[in-house]
């Protein structure tokens, strides 16, 4: 169970009154905000090199690669049991993810969609589309961040409303460096779905990985 702790401020801070649950309402938190703790093996690919924690380090999530035509990840509890499945489409203007259910491939259990707004970026700018959002007129969420630097925000709508969801925050230690993990952690703000938020970080870290790759 995630760990309850003292909210980070933020100037720009509006408060989420209503649940956002975009993968299920069990992983929502409405009396506190929740601090998780992302680690990543510095270029690491396979199943356990990127992990979540509470702030005791108590597993809450990892991640599986599996490697095909379209390359997905799959997000798993401790237990091993599937939460989502992120899968990149391939041949599309702007790098763009779609996320299912469990294990899933099928359109009916899509959850959201993610893509960038262009390919070559600094840092990272990514709008979420929920699956009911066919038009794609307007994104539901906004991310802005770089997973390089540890920085990040996540939105409600377009950015415009100021309304946060999730804070990126550096935690990278000189043990975490020698050891070649990459640690930062996320503050979910209250009423806001903490398993779709590290969807996005999953998302996040695949483009990273891509550019690591290329660059």
């Amino acid at each position: 169970m995630a760990q309850p702790i003292n909210p980070v401020p933020s100037p720009s801070y509006t408060a989420i009154t209503s649940p956002i649950a975009v993968v299920g309402p069990q992983y929502c938190v409405s009396e506190y905000p929740v601090d998780l703790i992302i680690v990543r093996k510095a270029l690491a690919l396979t199943t356990g090199n990127f992990s979540v924690t509470d702030v005791k380090e108590n597993l809450m999530f990892k991640l599986q690669v599996q490697w095909s035509l379209h390359d997905s990840r799959i997000l798993r509890d401790p237990s091993g049991k599937p939460i989502v499945t992120l899968r990149q489409k391939i041949r599309t203007i702007h790098g763009r993810w779609q996320v299912f259910r469990g294990e899933s491939h099928d359109e009916k259990d899509l959850l959201f969609t993610a893509k960038t707004t262009s390919w070559l970026q600094l840092k990272t700018n990514m709008d979420i589309f929920l699956a009911n959002n066919e038009s794609e007129e307007y994104p539901d969420f906004r991310l802005e961040g770089s997973y390089s630097e540890k920085h990040g925000i996540i939105y409600y709508g377009d950015g415009q409303s100021k309304a946060i969801l999730a804070q990126m925050h550096k935690k990278e230690t000189a043990k975490s460096v020698l050891l070649g993990k990459h640690n930062f952690r996320v503050t979910v703000y209250p009423n806001v779905d903490y398993a779709f938020i590290v969807s996005l970080i999953a998302i996040l870290d695949d483009i990273d990985m891509s550019n690591s790759l290329i660059n």
